[in-house]
């Protein structure tokens, strides 16, 4: 009695035990199925599958699968380009590629004085209009003062100015005028002052030439140079047959 109870009942575990073992085995397989069907659904239209990158995985990847729709690529901003970034290159000549600053110049107006220190020459500048003939041939005798005289026909200084402007005088024989002083003392690199109605300019002396009478009306001082300044007087040790010419340029910004 015992013992068949105990059969039974041992008989009963046995069958029991497969049984529930095989629901546990079903609901564990449903279960899994359940998760694996959730995240294939999820894995395929969630957030996740727009580009976003996995813990680790370089930016660049993800950037490069990514195909923008056309209207959004039209609102992205264009890159900075690489020349943007790049050092100014310098020009062949060793220049750069800004203009220089223009020279600083009151407006062009006739010379009234001028004052040249190493020379010992301060002189008032009268205006000379020269007579046609004597314009062409470039044989103009000033007026016999000791001051300088304009030739307004020619260049005026200043800003504007088109052209040299020429201011001649007298050398004095036994009198110590100012244009003597030109064949003694002007010497390159001095530098002078020319004042007219405007203001004044500065400026360095680039050369003193000594010509004969009759070279004179074709040396490179005639020709045509804005703001350059020529002085003109006669050679005081051959003040018959020789003339000095003092030719000086503009010092910018004075």
């Amino acid at each position: 009695m015992v013992r068949d109870h105990w059969n039974r009942r041992k008989h009963s575990a046995v069958v029991r035990g497969p049984v529930l073992s095989l629901r546990d085995l079903l609901v564990l397989a449903v279960c899994i199925a359940g998760l694996l069907g959730a995240w294939l659904v999820y894995g395929v239209t969630g957030p996740g599958s727009q580009g976003a990158p996995a813990a680790g995985e370089p930016a660049a990847v993800v950037l490069s699968e990514s195909r923008p729709e056309p209207d959004d690529a039209a609102r992205e901003p264009a890159p900075a380009t690489e020349q943007a970034t790049l050092p100014p290159v310098p020009l062949a000549d060793g220049g750069t590629s800004a203009p220089p600053p223009a020279p600083l110049y009151p407006a062009a107006a006739a010379p009234q004085r001028i004052t040249y220190p190493a020379a010992g020459m301060d002189v008032v500048v009268h205006p000379l209009e020269p007579q046609s003939v004597d314009a062409a041939s470039h044989s103009i005798v000033p007026p016999e003062t000791m001051d300088g005289y304009w030739l307004a026909n020619l260049g005026t200084p200043g800003d504007g100015s088109v052209n040299t402007s020429y201011v001649i005088g007298h050398s004095w024989e036994g009198l110590d005028a100012p244009f003597n002083h030109l064949s003694s003392a002007a010497a390159a690199g001095d530098e002078l002052t020319v004042t007219t109605s405007t203001g004044a300019m500065t400026y360095r002396v680039d050369s003193v030439t000594t010509y004969t009478k009759a070279t004179l009306k074709d040396s490179p001082i005639w020709a045509v140079v804005p703001n350059r300044l020529v002085l003109i007087s006669c050679y005081t040790e051959d003040p018959w047959g020789k003339n000095v010419a003092v030719v000086a340029s503009p010092v910018s910004g004075q």
